[in-house]
């Protein structure tokens, strides 16, 4: 080959569409007869640019066909790079069947666990465990691609310049570039012994194996390369061979050729040191500029800009030729934006650019599926939404559905995400936490579970178990769960319930039985989750797409992991599954309507559309915010020659420009993500400032949100009025118990939706141990003691046995427990004292009942005790403060002066007697600076208390205060009127039931009417 002969290089600009554009130049120019075509060479990017410049081709033809010229043609031979972030292999070009004298890549699953060991073994104990350990492994693995992909041998970390450049940085960098060349070492160590490379090494070779080929044998055919903007230097320098070849040529996308040289000056060294031996890259490099990264491949290339042509042709759907002209100005660096100051509005107009801002995500997803709907009424008009948030491209898929619209989202789903890979995590976190509450019921009511005939029967079984396991966590393991099954499920469904459970206990138990261990080997873990996963899911686990993805993921896994043989903690499995899970990306087969996409930031490149909907436009998501290596410091890196954090802003800045390319594009974002308020991205603020105030309103695109707001809006009503229910006499004559005077008085309405419509309030799944487990627990431990004889010095012990039965989190158990132990040994000693003083107990949580004007008052004593002097104590023990005196003499908190009227009445068996005690016994902390636990209290107005009710007085008043209650609710026609007293402190079950927030607001306005 010649040496003299020029590059042959090419730029395309954005406003003219690349895959059209390409087409239109390369049919005139390669397709003189009709081998022509079928004799070049075309090399792109990636498999998805293969797929847009095929569509391109098609519809050439079918333009030509319509025009009545020949309707068929022999394309071009299309050879992929492969997209390293798309994990895609090279074409066979570059890696053909037989290329032995390059030695084959490392599997990068047996790579990542290989450093996973290798950091155990080098680091011992002050290694990372777990999940920790080997997404530690995966970032050392991306560090050394990152080096490999540049060329970067490992003796150039050991250099003198760089070893006094580490020397000069904080002592974690130091402490982290020690670790990564140690860690690298015993990694080429093993390569070098397997004779294997890492992957972007074996792409390095084939590339410079395919370039000294091509320069000493030029082939015969064309070769051109097309949409490859990747700098690495392998491939620079394969580029600059093809552009050099006699029938060559080098097309890139989007390279500014307008741009003026001291704009392009500005763009920094990107590549090129200042002197022999400096830096690559500078401080002030601006890597965020969409034309940097072209710039290093040029440098790398070894092509000067002012070589580099316009490509001879545009495609049939191009843009005004001003919106290139707009792109260049709106990307200008820091220095040179200033000039918007001077620039004409001609020049700052984005023609056919719309700026689109919503509330929320929701919002937006909305109002772009309403301007994909509007497009699809043009014939043969189509539309691409390119976002790099994949939940706003879900959202935007299920809106289109409305219209029965199908929309591929063909960025993928990260696997983890997936229904397959979903069950798999689930199936993980049972096994790791001993089958916890929550991820077991959304286990066994996953979709893929019993999907079949059955499944409508088995989900009943769910949901009757979902409400046994209502409350705190029960104790770890399937037992404690068959357990709950036997005792408390129904009569009727005992039977159908508990051949259920042990259909589950055999899919299940073997699983939990392999995590028993401190730390299990990897396969082991895996065959258990397969073979849990194909007892529940039988082969339907496997059978779509997610689930091939899933097979693959495990069997490749699994493999790995029989070869390297590296054991986890089982409670790390979930984390562990979940970070390699996300690393894959599971895309849809084709099969969505033909003129709507949805794409990646990476699967947008070359693609075309009529209307290009950029979404997701905030800072943190597009661009995505800037990720520094881990274990480099940038300093190191910026030496070394890797461009830095930020050089994948500039790839994002790039492929926004060229969205911009489009005939009509909208830049979409909202105020606000899920959780705050978001900043809309940087380019959007330089469209924003570039356009100034008045342009920037009418490039506005309102309509779309107008409708997005209006679609699912319903007509206003009036807020709900305060509930005040009116039963028949019939449904008014219920029970009272003890405990629910107080709410008959304070909200009558929680009253009716409790006692009369028989309301209860559920307890969510694995639920924090409440103030009403507590006393549930501190009655279960006394009524024990008392009937084991009370004896002094015992009562912790019943406590710990009973605390050890009771289902809750063993850390909540241990918290709790030491206060409630002093508090007990308060109880202990005060019952020894009272015991010594001649009161003795008598019952202890007894249950008793009485009828007053025919309405039945019922409840249960904590305990009652007999008086030295033969009257009765009514106590209550609670694990909280007592009610105060002014709730008790305003009528509230009767508990106690109602369990006493039952006992007046005879209505506990075997007790006589008058009541003329009625004490609190409270195990909260004692009052006046007292460090102790537990005090007694009584609601009596005695001195020097200010507020109660007397002593002689507190049966007859509590006895008015409940023929009141039952006159006006029970027995007239009194409305049970929600929030009857709104001041006093109640329960909240039923707040959402009585639509509390419509109407609680026009309170003191109803109150002064």
């Amino acid at each position: 080959m010649g040496q003299d002969r020029k590059p042959d290089v090419y730029s395309i600009p954005a406003h003219r569409g690349f895959a059209e554009a390409l087409v239109a130049g390369l049919i005139p120019r390669y397709g003189d007869d009709a081998l022509g075509l079928a004799r070049l060479t075309l090399i792109l990017p990636s498999q998805r640019a293969a797929r847009s410049i095929t569509e391109a081709f098609v519809r050439r033809v079918g333009e030509e066909a319509g025009a009545g010229l020949a309707a068929g043609m022999l394309l071009p031979r299309m050879v992929v790079v492969g997209d390293l972030d798309l994990d895609e292999a090279l074409g066979a070009l570059f890696d053909p069947l037989g290329a032995s004298d390059v030695l084959p890549a490392a599997d990068r699953t047996r790579r990542w666990l290989h450093l996973a060991r290798m950091i155990r073994q080098i680091e011992g104990e002050e290694a990372p465990k777990g999940a920790a350990l080997l997404r530690r492994a995966w970032e050392a693995g991306q560090t050394m691609d990152r080096l490999s992909v540049e060329g970067i041998e490992p003796e150039a970390l050991l250099s003198d310049e760089i070893v006094a450049l580490v020397g000069e940085q904080a002592e974690h960098w130091r402490s982290a570039t020690r670790s990564f060349l140690i860690l690298m070492a015993h990694w080429r160590a093993h390569l070098e012994a397997s004779g294997q490379v890492d992957a972007p090494t074996r792409r390095n070779l084939l590339f410079a194996h395919a370039a000294r080929a091509w320069r000493n044998h030029p082939p015969a055919d064309p070769i051109v390369v097309a949409g490859v903007t990747s700098a690495s230097p392998a491939l620079a320098d394969l580029l600059r061979v093809v552009s050099e070849l006699p029938q060559g040529a080098v097309i890139l996308p989007d390279l500014d050729l307008t741009l003026d040289d001291e704009v392009w000056d500005e763009l920094g060294q990107a590549g090129q040191p200042l002197e022999p031996g400096g830096a690559p890259f500078g401080r002030e490099d601006a890597g965020t500029h969409p034309q940097y990264h072209l710039k290093l491949l040029l440098h790398r290339m070894g092509v000067a800009r002012g070589e580099v042509r316009l490509w001879h042709r545009a495609g049939p759907g191009a843009a005004p030729p001003e919106r290139t002209r707009a792109i260049s100005n709106l990307f200008l660096p820091p220095a040179a934006s200033a000039r918007w100051v001077d620039l004409p509005e001609p020049r700052r107009r984005l023609a056919a650019v719309r700026l689109m801002e919503s509330d929320h995500p929701g919002e937006e997803a909305q109002a772009i599926a309403l301007l994909i709907r509007q497009a699809l009424e043009t014939p043969e008009r189509r539309v691409a939404v390119v976002t790099p948030d994949r939940g706003l491209a879900a959202r935007v898929v299920a809106h289109l559905a409305r219209w029965n619209i199908g929309a591929d989202d063909t960025g993928g789903q990260p696997l983890s995400q997936t229904v397959a890979g979903r069950l798999l995590l689930l199936l993980a976190e049972v096994a790791a936490e001993k089958a916890p509450p929550v991820p077991l019921i959304a286990l066994l009511g996953h979709p893929l579970v019993r999907s079949g005939e059955g499944r409508a029967r088995w989900l009943e079984h769910v949901r009757a178990l979902d409400l046994l396991l209502r409350g705190p966590r029960l104790d770890a393991g399937l037992a404690p769960l068959g357990r709950v099954i036997a005792d408390k499920a129904s009569k009727r469904r005992a039977a159908a319930m508990a051949a259920w459970w042990g259909d589950v206990d055999s899919a299940l138990g073997p699983l939990l039985l392999v995590t028993q261990e401190e730390e299990v080997a990897l396969p082991i873990l895996l065959d258990a989750l397969v073979t849990a996963g194909e007892a529940l899911c039988e082969e339907g686990l496997w059978g779509q797409s997610d689930g091939k993805a899933l097979a693959v993921f495990v069997e490749d896994l699994r493999g790995a992991s029989g070869d390297v043989a590296l054991s986890i903690p089982p409670r790390d499995l979930p984390a562990m599954l979940r970070d390699a899970m996300d690393r894959v990306s599971v895309r849809p087969p084709w099969g969505g309507h033909p003129r709507v996409a949805i794409y990646g930031l990476l699967e947008a490149r070359m693609a075309r559309a009529d209307l290009v909907i950029c979404g997701g436009l905030v800072e943190g998501v597009w661009p995505g915010a800037p990720r520094p290596d881990p274990l480099l410091p940038p300093a190191v890196l910026r030496q070394l020659g890797v461009p830095g954090a930020d050089f994948r802003i500039g790839l994002a800045a790039h492929d926004l420009a060229a969205c911009l390319g489009a005939p009509e594009v909208v830049l979409s974002w909202a105020r606000r993500d899920e959780g705050a308020p978001v900043i809309p991205s940087r380019f959007v603020l330089r469209v924003m400032a570039m356009l100034g105030e008045k342009l920037t309103a009418a490039h506005r695109e309102t309509q779309a949100v107008e409708w997005a707001r209006s679609l699912d809006v319903g007509r206003q009503v009036a807020a709900h009025p305060r509930p005040q229910p009116m039963p028949s006499p019939d449904q008014r004559r219920v029970d009272i118990p003890v405990t629910a005077l107080d709410r008959l008085r304070a909200d009558p309405y929680q009253f009716y939706a409790q006692a009369i419509l028989g309301l209860r309030a559920i307890d969510p799944l694995d639920a924090v141990p409440s103030a009403a487990w507590r006393g549930t627990a501190v009655h279960d431990i006394l009524d024990r003691w008392h009937k084991d004889g009370a004896r002094p010095g015992t009562l912790a012990a019943t406590a710990g046995e009973v605390l050890d039965s009771m289902s809750a989190h063993p850390l909540e158990r241990s918290l709790w427990r030491p206060r409630l132990l002093a508090a007990l040994e308060w109880i202990d000693a005060e019952v020894l004292a009272l015991t010594q003083q001649g009161r003795r107990v008598l019952a202890t949580e007894i249950k008793g009942e009485m009828k007053l004007d025919g309405i039945r008052i019922h409840g249960r004593a904590d305990r009652i005790d007999r008086n030295p002097d033969g009257s009765l104590a009514v106590v209550d023990y609670k694990t909280g403060s007592p009610p105060s005196g002014k709730q008790v003499e305003a009528g509230f908190a009767l508990q106690l002066g109602l369990l006493g009227l039952i006992a007046q009445a005879g209505g506990f068996a075997d007790i006589e007697g008058e009541a003329t005690r009625f004490e609190y016994w409270s195990l909260t902390r004692r009052r006046k600076g007292d460090p102790g636990f537990g005090w007694r209290d009584e609601p009596i107005l005695e001195k020097p208390k200010r507020s109660g009710i007397p002593r002689e007085e507190f049966l007859p008043r509590t006895q008015d205060f409940l023929r009141e209650a039952i006159a006006r609710w029970l027995l007239g026609s009194e409305p049970f009127t929600a929030r009857l007293n709104p001041d006093l402190p109640g329960y909240t079950d039923y707040d959402q039931l009585m639509r509390l927030d419509e109407w609680i607001g026009s309170l003191g306005d109803e109150d002064a009417a």
